[in-house]
């Protein structure tokens, strides 16, 4: 549904016209392939979409900053498959697997090199504001990942430490987008702050219900294994409330759970999904993910434009939060 909207066709021709040398061979071709495999392209939409919101008529000029907003992302999966040791992205070999290690750190560099010249195509004096967000939402995004590595070797992570770090690792790159728009369009400080809380608010809530419908969502249409994140004993806000609120024989139940090759992996999966059931953290997970939207719903609402200039976010906003479970 994404991918045949207006916007993210736009950005596919601009990516398309983009060129690379053609060597070393090993340096731009999985450049080519990662980019080739084409995502939703959200991200480089909401640029394009925070433009428009604020009246900007001309996306060409914006185009270089949507481009960049996507190269960036992509250069942190590249980065991201080889700390997870991914197989797939996309539903294709990972570029790390089709060819090594080294390889895909060293594209990922130059695609985030890649990102800069695209943002150096902006309008001139547009170009400060924007590398500003840009380096901000950057390293943001590099903090979250680290936070979510060091959760892997930590015993307890709270509810505000997880929430934090959605925020860091996959919101501020959607509000961080729209406010990338936003300046293009020349809106003002307190508009630009709006739209990126919008973004982030949308994300964390995006992710939450990521996070419900690795448990409960269809393989056939979330396109990701059922279970998934409980078998990798994933610290996810539905593990996090468990582990806040279990106690007796519950305690003793997750904690076998959690003991590696205790039982079988459907057994697993059944099990931990009683336990969510038995202490609501599915319910708790759903409201938390309510509470983000509406917090979302309400600043784009504030953003001082007409109401049938906000219809495109909505809709879009609508889209991502009612995928088929």
């Amino acid at each position: 549904m994404f991918e045949k909207h207006p916007y993210s066709l736009l950005v596919g021709q601009y990516l398309q016209e983009r060129s690379f040398p053609q060597s070393p061979a090993y340096l731009y071709d999985p450049i080519r392939y990662i980019l080739s495999l084409a995502g939703k392209r959200i991200r480089p939409m909401l640029v394009l979409m925070g433009a428009r919101l604020f009246g900007k008529e001309n996306l060409q000029e914006v185009l270089p900053a949507s481009c960049a907003i996507e190269y960036f992302h992509n250069f942190s999966l590249l980065h991201d498959d080889i700390m997870d040791k991914a197989p797939l992205r996309r539903g294709k070999p990972t570029v790390h697997m089709k060819w090594n290690d080294n390889v895909a750190i060293l594209s990922g560099d130059a695609l985030l090199v890649k990102a800069y010249e695209e943002l150096a195509h902006s309008p001139a004096h547009k170009i400060p504001a924007l590398l500003r967000m840009f380096n901000q939402v950057a390293l943001e995004v590099c903090e979250g990942q680290q936070i979510d590595m060091d959760f892997e070797s930590t015993e307890y992570v709270t509810e505000d430490e997880y929430l934090n770090m959605i925020r860091l690792k996959t919101s501020v790159l959607l509000g961080g987008a729209l406010k990338m728009g936003a300046i293009l369009a020349d809106a003002s400080d307190e508009q630009q702050q709006l739209i990126y809380d919008f973004g982030v608010n949308l994300g964390i809530a995006f992710q939450l219900q990521d996070d419900y419908l690795d448990v409960y969502g269809d393989p056939s249409n979330f396109g990701k294994q059922v279970g998934g994140d409980i078998l990798s004993d994933k610290k996810t806000i539905l593990r996090i409330r468990t582990q806040q609120l279990a106690v007796d024989d519950k305690r003793e139940e997750l904690e076998n759970l959690l003991f590696p090759n205790q039982v079988s992996d459907e057994e697993k999966i059944n099990r931990m999904k009683k336990l969510y059931s038995e202490l609501a953290v599915d319910e708790y997970t759903n409201q938390l993910k309510e509470h983000f939207m509406q917090l979302a719903y309400n600043q784009l609402s504030d953003i001082d434009v007409p109401e049938t200039d906000k219809k495109e976010l909505f809709t879009l906003a609508d889209m991502l939060m009612n995928r088929v479970k």
